[in-house]
C-alpha cells in the first residue's frame, strides 16, 4: 500500500520517520509543482495522502466526498483512494490541534484566542477554539483585525501562531511583541522547525506556557494512519514518537572554558550517535583565517562579532553535535542563537587541568579571573552540567546518559 506526503517543497520533512513508526506501509515524499496536480491527484497509484502547504485547499475540488470536519474546516490534509477509483478529502489537522490545545490545560470557554494568519492551518485552529467555547480573532496583513491593532486585543489568553514566520530559514522573525498582550496564558507556534521560534523563547522568558507545532504533527499523523490502515493504533505510539523525533533533532551544544575538551568530547559524541560534528572554532578560522592574527589586527570585538556570525548558521542546524568556543557565552545574542534548536552542556573542568598553550584569549589575565568572569554565563547559558575531569569516554558515557 503507497501513502506519502502531498506538497511543493518537502526536503525538510518529518512524515516518513513519523509513519514509519505509526504502521506498516511505505510512505514517500510527493513534491508537485501546481501544474502537475491535476494529473497526480486523478492518476497517481496512491492509497492515502496527507497533504500541506499549498494544497490543502487546491484538493478539494478533486474529492468526491469530505468529511463533515474537512468541509467544516475548509481544508483537506488527508486524502484515501476509494475502491471505485474516488477521493475522500478528511482533516485531520483538527485532531491534532485539539490534542496541542489539550497540553496547555488553561484555555476554556469564554477565553479570546489570537490566531496569526488566515490559511488552513489558521481556519483549523479557529474551528477547533470555537467548538471549544472561546473566541477566536484572525489576525491578518488586512482586513478589521491585522497587525496594526492587535494590541486592541489585549484580553487574550492565548496566542497561536500559524502563519510561516520564523520557520527554518528565516530563524529569529516574529510578528508580535507579547509584552503588549498582559493576559497571555498560553502561546502555541504550529512551527517545529527551529524547535523554538523567536516567539517560543519569548513566551518561555516570560514563563508562559508554550509548545511548537511537533506534538500537532504527530497527532494527526497518527490519526491519518488510522485512516490509511483501517485500523486503531495505540496513542502510546505517538509519545514514543515525540520523544525520539526531539532528540534526533535537537542539537547537543557543547560550552565551557577554553580547554575544557568540548572538541575531543564532541567528535566522540558524535560519532557514538551517529551525528555530524561541528567545530565553531574550525568553522570560524575558515571564515576569518588565523585566529590570533586577525585578534592582533581587529581586536576581541570584532573577533565575537565574527564568531556570533558562525554560531548563527550552526544554530539553525537540526541533530548535530556542536563544540563552542570558551568565549561564546560573553554575548547575550549567542544564546537565542544556540537555544532554538539544542539542549547546551556544559563541561566542567578543575582549573589545575585547563591548559593555556595556544589560546590567545586566554592570556594576559590568569585563569581564575576568566573563570570569575565566564562562569555565571556558562551557568545561565547551560541546560546541564558534566564534569569533564576523567577520561573523555567516561564523560561522553554522562551525556549520553543525562541526555537518555
Amino acid at each position: 500500500m503507497d501513502c506519502g506526503l502531498l506538497g511543493e517543497h518537502l526536503s525538510h520533512s518529518y512524515s516518513p520517520l513519523i509513519h514509519r513508526e505509526l504502521g506498516d506501509y511505505s510512505y514517500q515524499l510527493f513534491a508537485l509543482a501546481p501544474h502537475e496536480l491535476e494529473a497526480f491527484l486523478r492518476l497517481g497509484q496512491f492509497r492515502g495522502l496527507n497533504v500541506t502547504i499549498p494544497y490543502k485547499k487546491a484538493v478539494m475540488p478533486y474529492c468526491k466526498e469530505l468529511s463533515p470536519t474537512a468541509r467544516a474546516m475548509g481544508c483537506v490534509n488527508t486524502l484515501l483512494r476509494m475502491e471505485d477509483g474516488s477521493l475522500y478529502g478528511d482533516n485531520t489537522d483538527a485532531v491534532g490541534f485539539a490534542r496541542l490545545l489539550d497540553s496547555l490545560e488553561s484555555f476554556g470557554k469564554g477565553q479570546k484566542a489570537l490566531i496569526l494568519g488566515t490559511g488552513g492551518a489558521a481556519g483549523t485552529a479557529k474551528a477547533v477554539i470555537e467548538s471549544r467555547g472561546g473566541e477566536a480573532v484572525l489576525i491578518s496583513r488586512r482586513g478589521e483585525n491585522h497587525y496594526a491593532n492587535i494590541y486592541d486585543h489585549s484580553d487574550a489568553t492565548l496566542l497561536v501562531n500559524a502563519t510561516p514566520v520564523g520557520m527554518y530559514p528565516h530563524n529569529g522573525e516574529c510578528l508580535v511583541e507579547l509584552s503588549r498582550l498582559p493576559r497571555l496564558r498560553g502561546v502555541l507556534d504550529l512551527i517545529y522547525n527551529p524547535c523554538r521560534t523567536k516567539l517560543l523563547m519569548e513566551a518561555e522568558k516570560r514563563q508562559i506556557p508554550c509548545s511548537n507545532g511537533l506534538p500537532m504533527l504527530v497527532y494527526q499523523a497518527h490519526r491519518a494512519a488510522e485512516l490509511f490502515t483501517g485500523q486503531s493504533i495505540p496513542g502510546e505510539r505517538c509519545e514514543r514518537i515525540l520523544c525520539k523525533l526531539s532528540r534526533e533533532m535537537e542539537n547537543l551544544i557543547l560550552i565551557g572554558m577554553p580547554g575544557s575538551g568540548k572538541t575531543r568530547v564532541g567528535r566522540l559524541l558524535a560519532q557514538r550517535l551517529g551525528r555530524p560534528f561541528a567545530d565553531a572554532d574550525r568553522e570560524l578560522e575558515e571564515r576569518i583565517g588565523d585566529i590570533p592574527s586577525f585578534l592582533l589586527r581587529w581586536g576581541e570585538e570584532t573577533f565575537r562579532l565574527e564568531e556570533t556570525a558562525v554560531l548563527r548558521d550552526l544554530g539553525r542546524r537540526s541533530g548535530w553535535v556542536i563544540a563552542t568556543g570558551g568565549g561564546a557565552v560573553t554575548r547575550e545574542e549567542n544564546y537565542p542563537l544556540l537555544h532554538q534548536n539544542g539542549r547546551i552542556i556544559r563541561l566542567e573542568r578543575q582549573l589545575a587541568s585547563l591548559p593555556t598553550e595556544g589560546r590567545p584569549l586566554s592570556r594576559g589575565r590568569s585563569l581564575e579571573e576568566l573563570f570569575a568572569q565566564r562562569d555565571p554565563l556558562y551557568r545561565s547559558f547551560a541546560d546541564l552540567t558534566v564534569e569533564n575531569n576523567s577520561t573523555v569516554e567516561s564523560t561522553v558515557e554522562k551525556i549520553m546518559e543525562r541526555i537518555r
